[in-house]
């Protein structure tokens, strides 16, 4: 419609760009107040929802109707709203799930947002400048938020495992270094046979894991190994993971997680290095997840997303050769190295 306009439609186009932060708090909200999950069921009225989440009646009805505009629920009748395909990974037993993810920026980003600007004037991380601290030390003292992060992140690992096993032949002993909770070898060790691993992470998500893994009743085919990955890796397997580990850390920090790897690994062993790859060459509007978790990357932690040649530099630096970029159709990629 604002492209009707002409050259005002360029400014109502702004317009609505700026509006997306409403939106996004909107849709933080709801997953924090679990509304799609009171719908599971079936639509319900604004006032019984409003009734169910402690919330004012009128202020539900508006919020509603704003997220039924943007697709995420419909309004059956007068003052009733239900779930949309769209709206339904918000549901907590949805099995692409992003609940914990959304409730996840709704807690980080207003402890930063106001600080910002910091990282535009210094290139550095605005959350130790606000905080006082690292994210992950932060992490260490906040244990509601460190489930909420830890959760997240199964969460969103698990939204993409499905594309990673359609594109790679996972195989041999993993050793997944930041594995978290293990969701990403869990997943490999459930969809494969034949292949074992080893979960590697802090002492804190290494009991996690532990937990994990003997719910999926995989004791006997992945190990547990708690430790530091800027001190020592896990010796012995034929394939390294590192997903979603390189882009929280500037060039310095990863080149020493990638050292660390290759002192572990063998000639014959891979790593696979799980991440967005941002296009070369100018900017254009084909990435703006990539781009925009770039500049997430930069204000939470200081690292960053790159680009093919960006992670060939950096892996060089480390002694692996990149062979190949494998594309998924997730927003991620695989990137497959060896040893030099």
């Amino acid at each position: 419609m604002a492209e009707d306009l002409g050259e005002a439609g360029h400014a109502y186009n702004l317009l609505e760009l700026d509006d997306r932060l409403v939106h996004a708090r909107a849709v933080q909200i709801a997953a924090e107040l679990g509304i799609a999950d009171l719908l599971s069921e079936g639509p319900r009225s604004s006032d019984d929802l409003a009734a169910a989440t402690s919330s004012d009646p009128d202020a539900c009805h508006r919020m509603l109707r704003m997220l039924a505009a943007c697709g995420l629920f419909t309004e059956t009748a007068p003052g009733a709203f239900g779930l949309t395909a769209r709206g339904a990974p918000l549901r907590s037993d949805h099995p692409y799930t992003v609940r914990s993810a959304l409730r996840l920026n709704g807690t980080v980003v207003p402890l930063v947002i106001g600080g910002v600007e910091h990282s535009l004037r210094t290139g550095g991380p605005t959350f130790p400048a606000v905080l006082g601290e690292s994210f992950h030390a932060y992490l260490e003292h906040a244990p509601e938020h460190a489930d909420l992060f830890d959760t997240a992140m199964s969460e969103l690992t698990q939204l993409m495992l499905p594309s990673l096993l359609a594109v790679y032949g996972f195989a041999g002993h993993m050793v997944d270094v930041g594995a978290g909770t293990g969701t990403l070898l869990r997943g490999v060790l459930r969809a494969t046979s034949g292949t074992s691993g080893v979960v590697f992470d802090t002492p804190r998500l290494a009991e996690r894991a532990r937990e994990a893994i003997l719910l999926d009743g995989l004791t006997d085919r992945c190990a547990v190994v708690s430790g530091d990955f800027f001190t020592e890796v896990p010796r012995g397997g034929d394939l390294y993971v590192l997903k979603w580990i390189l882009h929280n850390w500037a060039d310095e920090p990863a080149g020493r997680i990638l050292h660390r790897c290759r002192q572990a690994m063998t000639e014959r062993a891979r790593l696979l290095v799980i991440e967005s790859v941002l296009p070369e060459g100018p900017a254009d509007t084909g990435h703006p997840a990539s781009t925009t978790m770039d500049v997430a990357m930069l204000v939470v932690q200081g690292g960053r997303e790159r680009t093919g040649a960006e992670f060939t530099e950096l892996l060089a630096g480390a002694g692996f050769r990149l062979e190949r970029v494998v594309p998924t159709s997730s927003p991620y990629s695989i990137l497959e190295a060896r040893p030099l």
